[in-house]
């Protein structure tokens, strides 16, 4: 487990008000991902030391796959709701507030990653 200070950021959207946990400076190839609408692993694909990275490594890059089709088929696969948030959908938003919050992150189980494709 990861202990990480990230950003919560309160955006103003045209269905209201919404809250995301966000990578102070995130870069392409890392990624917050929820589980349940709360924010649980981080993955970094060119972290390479931590297996679970390594195995998203091989399936989002080596397979030229986006992380959303990633994230699709190990839902399917483990029946688990893993997502990445998206503010607005088209794209209209306004950041009204942003805090810094410690939160544990942990990477992906290599479990859900083996034999994913």
């Amino acid at each position: 487990m990861i202990s990480k200070k990230l950003n919560k950021s309160t955006y103003l959207t045209f269905s209201g008000y919404m809250e995301i946990v966000e990578l102070p400076t995130q870069r392409e190839t890392q990624w917050l991902i929820y589980q349940d609408n709360k924010p649980k692993f981080f993955v970094d694909v060119f972290d390479l030391a931590k297996e679970s990275n390594a195995m998203m490594n091989s399936l989002v890059l080596c397979g030229k796959r986006d992380i959303n089709q990633v994230l699709d088929f190990i839902n399917k696969r483990n029946r688990i709701n893993l997502s990445i948030p998206k503010i607005s959908r088209i794209g209209i938003k306004k950041k009204v507030k942003t805090e810094v919050v410690e939160l544990k992150v942990e990477p992906l189980p290599e479990e859900w990653l083996a034999y994913s494709f």
